[in-house]
Parts: C-alpha cells; structure tokens; sequence
C-alpha cells in the first residue's frame, strides 16, 4: 500500500528573455505565494542556446523574491556548485537564508555545457568526474560552514584556511540540500543519499521516480530525517503518477526557450495540487 505524504506544489522558472527582470519575477513569487503555491525555485545559468538571449542572475533574483513573499520556500534549481568559489556560496547562501527568515533550499549538480556552452565559453572545468570532485568539496566546505565554527579545508581544488562564518544561517543545521542528478545514474543518488533531497533531471516515467525512491529509501534506511523528491514534469503531464511513485514536490516545467510571463501566471493561476 503507497504510503501516504503530503506534496507541496513549486513554480520553477528558467530566467530568461520575459523572465530575466527579477521585478517581474519577484512580482510573481508573491502571487504565487497568495495563490497557495508552497515555493519558488529558479534556474541558475549565465546563458542558454538560441533564441534565448536575455538571462537574469539567479541569486540577485532570490533575493528579490526573499523580500516580496514570507512564506514560500525559495531557492536555485539547479547551482552548478563546480563553477563558484565555495566561500562566495556559503556567505551568499547565509545571508540568503537570514533575508529570507530561513527559507532557502539550495539545489546543487555538476553543471553541464549542453545547452548554451556555458562551461566550454568561459574557461570551466569539462570533466564530468572532475566536477563531481569538485562538487563534493564545495558541499563539505559549505556543511562546515554552516556550523558556524572554523573552516580548516585542504583538498584538491579548494583551500579555507581557518575561516569562520558568521552570522550563521536561521535554518539548523544548515540549509537543506537538494542534489540534482541524470535519472538512473548511480553516483549522484548515492551522493543525493547523504542530504537533505534529490532532484531526478531526464525523468521518462513514474516507474523510474519508484525505483529511485526505493534505492534512496535503502541508502537512508539508518535515519528518520525528512526527505524530499523534487520533480519537474512539462506542464501537459500529469503530475499524479509521479506523487504516488513518492514525490514530495511537483514543480511544472516551462520550455525554456518559449516562457513568458504570461504562461507563468495562468500556470499560476490553475493553483498548486490538491492536497
């Protein structure tokens, strides 16, 4: 018998063209917010393919929806951790969650070069494995971070010499984690494993979203500690079949290339899921 949870309902929108004036954004994340909507995630991408050509900064966008809404969960579906500097992140995800009275969930992946050569046109790191390095430093630095006491961190891509930060976040122990991964690839659901939520990316079916519930399910059968699976699913399917192969959170998907302001808030407007 499926077990019964509660699935909360998140805009997710790609910042682009419409969509890269953090006004009007901020101005939706609110009437969201007033229409029932549980959280409000945006892409993270410093540019995308043809015919986008206008992209907005994520986490200056955050910090516009963090002041215009008191309710909603907010946060970067999906951070390419490997291209920033760990120590910006954990300052800049503090100080996020603190603006937003600890509301922050930061989604994180490896990144990818597919769709607007966003790594190989500025000189980032192309290797898959190397970002996966990468990435797991950055999440023991910013775990550390957190905790508010000295950072002593030596690795192979990152040093934090005894480095402090504070103020801490409002949430304890720190903000939650949403590791992102290729539906069916082992290593990031191991990863996703030892945090606080997944983010299955190319989900084909609900069967798939069961499977990878269960392999979370065995990997995290040693702790009680709430756990979320995030979907994004096109607006035209229906969420449903994923929620009962164990999503927590639905999050519609807009074409990237085609979003307007206008899709937005009728998708807005239809409301979250029923409870």
């Amino acid at each position: 018998m499926p077990h019964k949870h509660v699935v909360r309902s998140a805009l997710w929108l790609p910042l682009f063209d419409e969509l890269s004036d953090p006004e009007a954004v901020a101005r939706l994340a609110a009437e969201a917010e007033d229409a029932g909507w549980h959280g409000v995630f945006v892409w993270d991408h410093l540019r995308w393919q043809a015919p986008v050509r206008q992209v907005a900064d994520a986490w200056t966008t955050l910090a516009a929806i963090a002041t215009g809404t008191e309710q909603l969960r907010l946060g970067p579906m999906i951070m390419p951790l490997p291209r920033r500097r760990p120590a910006k992140v954990a300052r800049e995800t503090a100080t996020l969650d603190r603006l937003s009275n600890g509301r922050l969930v930061l989604g994180v992946g490896i990144g990818g070069d597919r769709f607007g050569r966003e790594l190989s046109a500025t000189g980032e790191q192309l290797d898959n494995r190397r970002r996966g390095q990468m990435l797991d430093e950055s999440l023991q630095i910013l775990t550390a971070a957190w905790s508010g006491e000295p950072v002593h961190h030596r690795g192979r891509h990152y040093t934090i010499d005894d480095v402090q930060f504070l103020p801490r976040p409002v949430q304890r122990p720190g903000v939650p984690v949403w590791v992102a991964g290729v539906a069916g690839n082992a290593k990031p659901l191991r990863r996703a494993a030892s945090y606080d939520g997944y983010f299955p990316a190319n989900l084909e079916h609900p069967d798939q979203l069961a499977e990878i519930v269960a392999t979370i399910a065995q990997l995290r059968q040693h702790t009680t500690a709430a756990y979320d699976i995030a979907v994004g699913i096109p607006i035209d399917v229906d969420p449903l079949p994923y929620v009962k192969a164990g999503a927590t959170w639905w999050m519609p998907e807009f074409a990237p290339e085609a979003v307007s302001l206008d899709e937005v808030r009728g998708v807005l407007r239809d409301g979250p899921l029923a409870p």
